[in-house]
C-alpha cells in the first residue's frame, strides 16, 4: 500500500476529535530502524497526526499498542494492514517447531494478538475493510492460535516436546461456538469452545486416566491463551456452551457428548450448534461428530410443539410491540432492545425451522443466512436488507465500544460526555444526530423482531425472561428482581438445570417445551407468594422428585388456578408440599367439584362400600396392601383437609371434625384388619374381645395437624376362658397384651405409603406403670370414688373419652362406664385445688418458648380447657347434661346450664377459636411445628394471619395478648382464686 496510499485514506473530517482532547504523543523508534524516517513522516503530515490524534483521543488500549509496538504500526504503514497482517498470520504455524516451551509460547502468541489487533483496528477505523473481513481475521487469528496451543498442550502431554508435530491432535477436537464459529468474531470478544476427545482414536489403557488427562491439557490450553503476562493475552475462553456445563468436565468424549444432545439437548442448544466448527485439532474427528448430531440440530419435520418450543426461544425475550421509546444513553446493544442479538435469533429461529428441509439455510454467517431467507420466501427482501444493514452498524459500533480500553462490552455510555467521545469515534460529530441514527437502527431491529412472530403472544410478560445459554442474561435478572427474588441469579441457575433435563421430570422434550411456556407463568406465581425464593427452592426440590413432567405440565397449562396452588403450599405450607412431592397426583383431586366440601358427615367413621378407601381396600392382597392403602387415603385425606386451611375455607375451629374423622375411618380399616392377621396365628378369644377409647383431641373430635392419638385399650373375655383357639393359643392377658401391641404397630408403623398416626397410650390406668390393655372391671374400678385409683388430672382426661371401636356391647358397657365415672359426687374444694396444682405443675414443666406457644402460654389453651374439665367434674353429679367430649359443646352446655356467665363463656370460647387456629396453622406453615415470629417467612406470617382472620401479621400479636389476658382473668376468677382460698380449708 504505502505510507502514500495510507495516508490518502485518512479524511480529518470523518475523524472527529474532542475539543481540548490532548495531542498523541509521537511514536518514536531508534535511529537506526528501517522504518524511523517513515514514522517520523507520518506524524509530520497533518493528516497522520489527525489520525494518530484521533485514536489518542478515543482509544486508550490502541494508543498504548502504537506506543509499545511501534514497529509493528511502522509495518502496517509500510506495506499497509493486508499484508502485514497476512504476514503475522502466516507465521503462526511455524511456533509448532520454534516455541519449544510454554514461556516462549505464550510470549509469541501473546505478539502476534497485539499485531493482528492493531492492524484490524485501523482497517476498520479507515474503512479499508468489510465487517465480514474485520470479524473473519479476528476468527482466523484465534483458530491459529489455538491449534497452536492444541499442539503444544498435546505434545506435552504425550511427553513429546522435540517439536514434532505429525499427528498431534488426533482424537482431539475444539469446536468454536458463536461468533467465534460463524468466523464473526467482535474486536475484544471471548471465544467460545466445546472440547471433545475420541477415546477410540486415543486408545488409552486407563480411560478413566484419559478423563483426567484430557481436562488437565484443556486446562493448559486455556492457560497458554488468556492468562495475562507482561505481554498481555491472546483471548478469553469460555467453556460453558458444552452440554451441562455445571456437572461436566472441561473436556468431553465425542460419545458422551453425542448421547446428551441426542436425549436432552434442547432447542436453544439446537441453535448454538449452527454456528459450531471445528477450529483447532482433529478437524477431521469434529467434522464426524457435527455430521452425526446433525438430525438433532436439522431437524426434517417438526411438530407443533416442537415449533412452538422454537418460537418460545425468541418470545422469552419481551418483544415490545408498538413505538414506544428506546433509552439509547446506557443502552446494551448486544442483548438490549432492538440489539445484535435479535437479529442473531431472527436469523436462527427461522433456519431451525425451515433449515431441515432447506439445506441453503444451514450456513452460519448472519448476513448471508438473511439473503436467503429472503431468498426462499421466508422474510421479505427489504426486511432482509433493513436488518443487515443494522447489524453492520450495531457491530461497527460495537467495535467501537470495545476498541476503547479492550473490553467485552456492548453498552453504551451513561453520560453525555461518554455518548458524545463514541459519536465521535463513529464519525459523527453531532451527538443528536447519533443518537437518533442509533435509535433508528434499534426500532428498526425491535420492530423487525417482534413482527417476526406475531401469532404468538410473548412469554415474557413485563419482562425478559431468557434461561437459554451457560450465563444469566441482565434484563432477565432485573425482570426477576422486580418479580420479588432476591435472588435472581440463583432463580435462573436453577431453571438452566430444569432445561437441561437434569431432572427425570424434564427429561423428555415434549416436558421442556411445555415447561418453556409455563415458566413465566410458574415464575409470576412463586414472585406472588410472600417468599418468593423459598417456595421456588421448595418447587425445584418438589421437580427434582417427579418421575415425569409432561402429565403434572399440561395440568399446570390447562388450569392455571392449580399453579398459585402450589405456589401457595410451596411458599407457605412445608408439610402440605413434602406429601405433594410424594403425591403430585393430589392435583388432579384439587379439580374435583367436592374437593373444598366439608368432609364430616354425621357418622363420619363409619365404613362405606362406595367410598375411594373401601374400593382400594378391596384390591388388597395381603395385610402390607392394606397399611399402604390406608396410609395413601388417610394423608391423601389430609393433604386435603390442609389445602382448605391454608385457602382459608376452613379454619382450625372447625376442621377438627374433619381431621378426626380421617383418624376414626383410618382406624376402622387398620384395626380388624391387624387383628384377624393376629387371630391367624392365636384365634380369638370368647367374650365381647378389644375395644378402644379415644381420649384428647381425637375423643373430643378435635385433632389439628399433627396431633397424636391419644388411645386406651380395653378387653373382655367370658368366664371361664383360659386360652385363645388358634394353632398358638395365648392366655386372655397375654392374649390382649400382644394384641393391643399389634395394633399400635400396624397404626404406627411408616410404610411406603408414610406415616399414619403416632400413638399415645399413656392416659390409660395407672399410666406407664400399667397394662397396655385394661381388662373392663379394672377399667371401671379404677375411676370409682373414693376407693379408685385414678387421680384428678385422669378424671379430667376422662370429660374426653369415648369408645371409637369395638363390639357394640362393649362399647356400651364403657360408655356407661366412663359416664358413671363423671357423675360422681366430688369434693368441690379438693376439685378446684388438684385442678390447679397441677395446672400450676405443667406451668413449671412445660413453660412457654414464646408467646406463640399458644397451648402453654399464660391464658392459653391450656388455660381453656382445664377451665371447662374442672367445671364438667364440678357440675356433673347434679347436671349430667354438661357433660362432652368436645371442648367447645362443653362450653355451651355449662353457659345453657347457668355455669358459666356470658363475659366468662365469651371470653373461653374466643380463646379456643383463636388458639385452635393459630395452632393448627403453625403446624401446617412451621417446620417442626415451632414459630419464630424474627425470622418466619413471609409466607408463613400471611398465612397465620389469614388462619386467624386479622387482615395483617402485625394485627394478631396484639389481639393475641388481648385474648389471652380474658382467659387467664377467667381461669383465675373460676379456679385459681377458688383453689388458693380452699387450700387453707384443706391443711
Amino acid at each position: 500500500m504505502g505510507m502514500v496510499s495510507f495516508l490518502s485514506h485518512i479524511n480529518p473530517d470523518d475523524l472527529p476529535i474532542p475539543e481540548g482532547a490532548r495531542p498523541a504523543d509521537k511514536p518514536v523508534l531508534a535511529q537506526d530502524h528501517p522504518d524511523h524516517a517513515l514514522v517520523e513522516d507520518f506524524y509530520a503530515d497533518p493528516r497522520g497526526r489527525h489520525f494518530l490524534n484521533f485514536i489518542s483521543a478515543h482509544s486508550d488500549f490502541l494508543s498504548a499498542l502504537i506506543r509499545r509496538d511501534t514497529d509493528v504500526f511502522a509495518d502496517i504503514l509500510r506495506c499497509g494492514p493486508d499484508e502485514a497482517v497476512a504476514r503475522r498470520m502466516a507465521a503462526l504455524p511455524n511456533l509448532d517447531q520454534t516455541a519449544t516451551n510454554d514461556k516462549t509460547l505464550m510470549v509469541e502468541l501473546r505478539r502476534a494478538k497485539r499485531a493482528v489487533a492493531l492492524g484490524v483496528a485501523i482497517a476498520d477505523l479507515l474503512g479499508l475493510w468489510s465487517l465480514e473481513k474485520v470479524t473473519g481475521t479476528l476468527a482466523d487469528l484465534a483458530d491459529s492460535a489455538l491449534e497452536r496451543a492444541s499442539r503444544f498442550a498435546l505434545r506435552t502431554w504425550r511427553g513429546g516436546a522435540d517439536g514434532t508435530v505429525g499427528n498431534d491432535t488426533d482424537g482431539f477436537v475444539i469446536l468454536g461456538m458463536g461468533k467465534h464459529g460463524s468466523r464473526e468474531l467482535n474486536y475484544s470478544s471471548d471465544i467460545d469452545l466445546i472440547v471433545l476427545y475420541d477415546t477410540q482414536r486415543l486408545a488409552p489403557d486407563d480411560p478413566d486416566q484419559l478423563r483426567q488427562d484430557m481436562v488437565r491439557v484443556t486446562r493448559q490450553i486455556i492457560r497458554l491463551m488468556e492468562e495475562r503476562t507482561g505481554e498481555g493475552y491472546v483471548f478469553r475462553t469460555d467453556l460453558r456452551l458444552r452440554p451441562d456445563p455445571s456437572v461436566t468436565p472441561l473436556a468431553m468424549s465425542v460419545r458422551a457428548a453425542e448421547t446428551y444432545y441426542e436425549s436432552v439437548g434442547q432447542n436453544w442448544e439446537r441453535a448454538a450448534m449452527i454456528k459450531a466448527r471445528p477450529v483447532a485439532g482433529d478437524h477431521v474427528l469434529g467434522e464426524e461428530f457435527l455430521t452425526h448430531i446433525r438430525p438433532f440440530i436439522w431437524r426434517k419435520f417438526l411438530d407443533f410443539a416442537a415449533i412452538q418450543d422454537i418460537h418460545s426461544i425468541k418470545r422469552q425475550i419481551n418483544a415490545y410491540r408498538g413505538g414506544a421509546e428506546i433509552a439509547v444513553d446506557g443502552h446494551n446493544i448486544k442483548i438490549g432492545r432492538g440489539g445484535i442479538r435479535e437479529i442473531e435469533f431472527f436469523v436462527q429461529t427461522q433456519q431451525l425451522i425451515w433449515g431441515g428441509r432447506q439445506v441453503e439455510l444451514r450456513e452460519k454467517p448472519t448476513c448471508l443466512m438473511l439473503d436467503r431467507l429472503a431468498e426462499f420466501g421466508h422474510v421479505l427482501p427489504e426486511t432482509a436488507a433493513e436488518m443487515k444493514q443494522s447489524y453492520h452498524y450495531l457491530r461497527r459500533l460495537e467495535h467501537r465500544l470495545q476498541m476503547v480500553n479492550d473490553q467485552q462490552t456492548q453498552t453504551m455510555p451513561k453520560t453525555p460526555e461518554g455518548m458524545a467521545a463514541i459519536a465521535q469515534f463513529m464519525g459523527h460529530a453531532d451527538l443528536d444526530a447519533f443518537r437518533t441514527t442509533l435509535r433508528e437502527t434499534l426500532t428498526t431491529v425491535a420492530g423487525h423482531y417482534a413482527r417476526l412472530f406475531e401469532e404468538s403472544p410473548d412469554l415474557g410478560g413485563d419482562g425478559s425472561l431468557v434461561f437459554t445459554g451457560s450465563e444469566d442474561d441482565p434484563d432477565t435478572l432485573d425482570t426477576l428482581s422486580r418479580m420479588g427474588f432476591e435472588n435472581p441469579s440463583h432463580v435462573a441457575e436453577r431453571i438452566r438445570v430444569w432445561h437441561r433435563g437434569r431432572y427425570r421430570a424434564t427429561r423428555s422434550e415434549r416436558s421442556r417445551q411445555i415447561l418453556t411456556e409455563l415458566m413465566p407463568r410458574i415464575l409470576k406465581a412463586f414472585g406472588d407468594t410472600a417468599s418468593p425464593d423459598e417456595a421456588l427452592q421448595r418447587f425445584d426440590n418438589f421437580l427434582s422428585g417427579l418421575p415425569s413432567g409432561v402429565q403434572l405440565f399440561s395440568l399446570f397449562q390447562a388450569h392455571p388456578v392449580l399453579l398459585n396452588l402450589v405456589s401457595e403450599i410451596l411458599g407457605e405450607a412445608p408439610r402440605l408440599a413434602d406429601w405433594l412431592s410424594r403425591k403430585p397426583i393430589l392435583l388432579d383431586s384439587v379439580l374435583g367439584e367436592d374437593f373444598f366440601d366439608p368432609i364430616v358427615s354425621d357418622a363420619p367413621f363409619a365404613v362405606s362400600d362406595d367410598d375411594d378407601l373401601s374400593s382400594a381396600l378391596a384390591l388388597c392382597r395381603d395385610f402390607q396392601d392394606i397399611l399402604d392403602a390406608v396410609r395413601r387415603w388417610a394423608n391423601d385425606q389430609k393433604f386435603r383437609i390442609g389445602v382448605q386451611l391454608l385457602r382459608g375455607v376452613a379454619d382450625g375451629d372447625r376442621i377438627g371434625p374433619a381431621y378426626s374423622a380421617i383418624a376414626l375411618r383410618a382406624l376402622h380399616a387398620i384395626l380388624p384388619a391387624a387383628s384377624e392377621e393376629f387371630a391367624e396365628q392365636h384365634g380369638h378369644i370368647d367374650g365381647m374381645g378389644m375395644a378402644v377409647i379415644a381420649f384428647g383431641k381425637l375423643g373430643g373430635g378435635e385433632l389439628l395437624p399433627m396431633s397424636d392419638l391419644d388411645l386406651v385399650f380395653v378387653y373382655d373375655f367370658a368366664e371361664g376362658v383360659t386360652q385363645s383357639d388358634g394353632a398358638k393359643p395365648l392366655g386372655p392377658q397375654v392374649y390382649y397384651l400382644r394384641l393391643c401391641q399389634r395394633l399400635v404397630t400396624a397404626i404406627t408403623t411408616e410404610t411406603g405409603e408414610g406415616s399414619l398416626y403416632e400413638v399415645d397410650t399413656r392416659l390409660r390406668p395407672s399410666g406407664k406403670a400399667g397394662a397396655l390393655a385394661t381388662q373392663l372391671a379394672g377399667f371401671a374400678n379404677y375411676y370409682n370414688l373414693p376407693d379408685g385409683e385414678a387421680w384428678t388430672w385422669e378424671h379430667m382426661a376422662l370429660t374426653r373419652a369415648r369408645p371409637v371401636y369395638g363390639s357394640a356391647a362393649l362399647q356400651a358397657r364403657l360408655t356407661d362406664a366412663i359416664h358413671t365415672a363423671l357423675v360422681q359426687p366430688r369434693d368441690p374444694k379438693k376439685l378446684l385445688v388438684d385442678v390447679d396444682t397441677m395446672h400450676n405443675r405443667i406451668a413449671r414443666e412445660f413453660a412457654p418458648k414464646s408467646e406463640w406457644d399458644v397451648k402453654y402460654r399464660q391464658g392459653g389453651l391450656v388455660d381453656v380447657e382445664f377451665t371447662v374439665q374442672a367445671l364438667q367434674l364440678a357440675h356433673a353429679a347434679e347436671n349430667p347434661s354438661v357433660l362432652s367430649t368436645n371442648t367447645a359443646d362443653a362450653l355451651e352446655r355449662l353457659h345453657a346450664a347457668g355455669y358459666l356467665t356470658e363475659p366468662a363463656f365469651t371470653a373461653l370460647r374466643e380463646g379456643l377459636r383463636l388458639w385452635r387456629q393459630v395452632q393448627a396453622a403453625i403446624r401446617l406453615t412451621a417446620p417442626g411445628g415451632g414459630f419464630d415470629a424474627a425470622n418466619a417467612l413471609e409466607g408463613q406470617k400471611r398465612a397465620l394471619a389469614r388462619a386467624a382472620g386479622v387482615d395483617a401479621f402485625e394485627d394478631l400479636a396484639p389481639r393475641m395478648e388481648k385474648v389471652a389476658q380474658a382467659v387467664r382473668d377467667q381461669y383465675e376468677a373460676l379456679i385459681a382464686t377458688p383453689a388458693a382460698g380452699y387450700r387453707k380449708d384443706l391443711t
